[in-house]
């Protein structure tokens, strides 16, 4: 029996599981005066090709849903019979309308109170990916930090008309998540202060959702501002904490990550043992991921190449320069091209590991690299600040060199431009 495929693209696209898929179906066909009977086995039918061609109202809801026809769904009709009742414009286009965001709710008849579910989360959720996918590419600045501002309040205002208690947790976790992203702008822009409320705020959403994958975010963030501050014992306490949530038991990959932000921490309290101890903890949990698995985008940074990057800080810090020009080499040949800012970041690094080894002429051309890599864009204050750290060690080390005093003025050129 052939699967479905075309189906389960959608859905994987949507990031919709079997059980997610039948309550979207079913609260259209409620919201519509219909009872919904759509389980996950129905739906398990559909992919698996069991059930070639479903219920007319079945298939209504499914083009509602996803915004497509049935056959492009990959449904097939048997060959004596074609459909014969075509789809009610109306009621399709009120329904793709709160999907596309358009309206704030699927519009329903006026005897019946307006009601947020699944379309609406996935709504909000598509909006989140772009911002993530903005700040993949530019980092973190004002308009991004304000967008992320305005989908926490939506997602909080569809609260109190969530359909069910399930709906209401994931509008609590989109918030959650909404000022997270907010949070990591601000903390990339070196605005730290907005920062540490943000991160406050969405810890408490995070709660409110139940949602360790949220919690093990805001951890994270947690850890990275604390490095920001300089408080570097507080650094690693947020790395203890972000291994502590549900979600590092459950999926290596967010074990790694709480592993690894954990050796930048007792690297810079210039704990070698703990920092190459956490180090190999993070690579023992990234040999066990499966990628295939669906992941919110924020975490879409993180893999092999993001964990040399770090091995590469890491080393730097406790005194190994060499390996840690080495680990950036393989980081910067990994680094997906979209993550502009993080390849910048990485060759900042590269540049700094080539400079603690007085490689001076050949750290300042690798410096002045990032410039071009984020032509286009101002300086995210983050990268400003490590840029900062790279020309203090650089005018310390070779304060007459020709080559540092032209990379100087370059610097300060490209300050002022952002």
């Amino acid at each position: 029996m052939e699967g479905n495929t075309s189906l389960a693209g959608a859905m994987k696209e949507a990031g919709f599981t079997q059980a997610e898929l039948a309550e979207a179906v079913n609260e259209y066909l409620r919201l519509h005066g219909y009872e919904g009977t759509v389980s996950d086995r129905t739906v398990r039918n559909w992919l698996t090709g069991k059930t070639r061609w479903p219920h007319p109202r079945q298939r209504e809801a499914l083009e509602a849903v996803f915004g497509c026809t049935a056959e492009e769904l990959g449904f097939r009709p048997p060959a004596a019979r074609r459909p014969t009742k075509p789809e009610s414009p109306v009621r399709r286009r009120n329904f793709l309308t709160a999907s596309t965001g358009t309206a704030a709710a699927v519009v329903v008849p006026d005897s019946r109170p307006t009601r947020v579910g699944t379309s609406d989360v996935i709504r909000l959720r598509s909006g989140l990916d772009t911002l993530m996918a903005l700040d993949d590419n530019r980092g973190g600045h004002e308009g991004l930090e304000r967008a992320a501002q305005a989908g926490a309040d939506e997602a909080l205002d569809k609260v109190k008309l969530a359909a069910s208690q399930r709906i209401r947790q994931r509008l609590f976790s989109l918030a959650a998540d909404y000022t997270a992203t907010a949070a990591w702008s601000a903390l990339d822009a070196r605005r730290l202060a907005r920062t540490q409320q943000y991160l406050d705020r969405a810890l408490y959403l995070a709660g409110m959702a139940k949602d360790p994958v949220a919690e093990m975010r805001v951890w994270n963030s947690y850890a990275m501002l604390a490095h920001q501050r300089g408080q570097h014992t507080q650094a690693v306490d947020a790395g203890y904490a972000a291994q502590a949530t549900a979600i590092t038991r459950r999926d290596p990959l967010f074990a790694s990550l709480a592993h690894a932000r954990t050796a930048v921490g007792h690297s810079n309290l210039g704990d070698r043992t703990g920092a190459l101890r956490s180090l190999g903890y993070a690579q023992e949990a990234l040999e066990k991921v499966s990628f295939e698995e669906p992941r919110p985008s924020w975490v879409a940074f993180y893999g092999g190449a993001e964990l040399t990057a770090i091995t590469a800080i890491v080393r730097d810090r406790i005194g190994d320069p060499a390996r840690a020009e080495a680990a950036s080499h393989r980081a910067l040949g990994a680094i997906p091209k979209q993550f502009r800012r993080n390849r910048a970041l990485a060759t900042t690094r590269l540049a700094l590991a080539q400079l603690h080894q007085r490689d001076i002429e050949q750290a300042c051309a690798t410096a002045s690299k990032v410039f071009d890599l984020m032509a286009g864009h101002p300086l995210p204050g983050r990268m400003r600040s490590l840029l900062g750290d790279y020309y203090r060690d650089l005018i310390t080390l070779a304060p007459d060199a020709g080559v540092a005093q032209e990379w100087g003025d370059r610097f300060r050129a490209e300050w002022s431009r952002s």
